[in-house]
């Protein structure tokens, strides 16, 4: 698989990252061992998640971390991967936090559920809005100046904190945020093309998208209302299932029978064909949904493709 480098960094990946959040949630260990293996056996070599995964099963998380920790020492693999992880999200015990005193601690619980002795690219996964940028920045400046942190990146912080945050940056010689992390896909769009995009651009931001398939709506397995009821996420993305919503699933799967390929797969080249992109996140459960994720950087969308998605996801 032909890698791409982060920008800003000298990290190189293969351009799907594959989304953690699946581990020690709808994925036991053993499954989750196998996802991996054959995710690094496809030729990919990038891995989310977060400190906080998945909180909303035992309260307080931890469970992603601890597996993909388990799986790299078991492999011996840590040196050929490149491994992000989030700092900040709120659990049962505590809200959102992006104090100092915060990252301190987490960081460290993190490198221990992950068994390294460094992570390549930390993220802000939300941002609590009163702990001054300042403190924030200089967090970060600690734990990389430590070695423990490559990068920095930043998931669901505001436009405007990203900016202040970039300013404290540059004016103290902190490390500067190198990736975003937006909720951004062919149903998702007016947030991240409006208020995120230009940052991105300004900053030479790479972007790696989350929700990339809206939990499941862009891979086309929903066909009527009924299907909603059948899945855990359904009801939160029924919602969708709107004349827009149907007009760029019946887009994609147009699309999709035209390459012989899948919606999910249309779904996930339409985001690579966007030059901010450098990887979407997507999950998987089984090995022919990551199948569909493979074939994504493979695929080239050729300008009717991308005129008549663009004519039909546009709110």
């Amino acid at each position: 698989m032909k890698k791409v480098t982060i920008k800003n960094t000298d990290l190189e990946i293969a351009p799907i990252n594959f989304g953690g959040n699946v581990f020690g949630w709808t994925l036991d260990e053993k499954q989750s061992f196998d996802i991996l293996d054959k995710f690094v056996g496809g030729g990919f070599n990038f891995i989310d998640t977060a400190n906080t995964y998945s909180w909303w099963v035992n309260g307080t998380g931890g469970q992603s971390e601890t597996i993909i920790g388990n799986w790299m020492k078991a492999k011996g693999n840590r040196k050929d991967l490149v491994i992000a992880t989030k700092v900040g999200s709120q659990t049962k015990e505590h809200g959102v936090d992006s104090s100092k005193k915060h990252i301190l601690q987490s960081v460290d619980e993190s490198l221990t559920r992950l068994q390294t002795d460094y992570i390549d690219l930390y993220y802000t996964h939300f941002d609590d809005e009163k702990t001054p940028v300042e403190e924030t920045m200089e967090a970060y400046n600690e734990i990389v100046k430590a070695g423990k942190v490559r990068y920095i990146a930043a998931s669901n912080v505001s436009p405007e904190r990203l900016l202040a945050s970039m300013e404290v940056a540059e004016k103290n010689n902190f490390p500067k945020y190198v990736a975003l992390q937006p909720h951004y896909n062919l149903l998702i769009r007016d947030k991240f093309e409006q208020q995120y995009a230009p940052l991105a651009e300004e900053f030479n931001w790479s972007v790696f998208t989350y929700w990339s398939l809206e939990a499941g709506f862009l891979t086309g397995k929903y066909k009527t209302e009924a299907d909603f009821d059948k899945s855990p996420r359904g009801a939160g993305i029924k919602q969708h299932f709107d004349d827009r919503g149907k007009a760029i699933l019946k887009a994609l799967d147009d699309v999709a029978k035209k390459h012989g390929s899948h919606p999910a797969t249309i779904s996930l080249a339409w985001l690579l064909a966007n030059p901010l992109v450098t990887a979407p996140i997507v999950s998987a459960t089984s090995e022919n949904q990551l199948k569909t994720l493979f074939s994504a950087p493979e695929l080239e969308l050729d300008a009717e493709d991308l005129f008549l998605l663009e004519k039909v996801s546009k709110s």
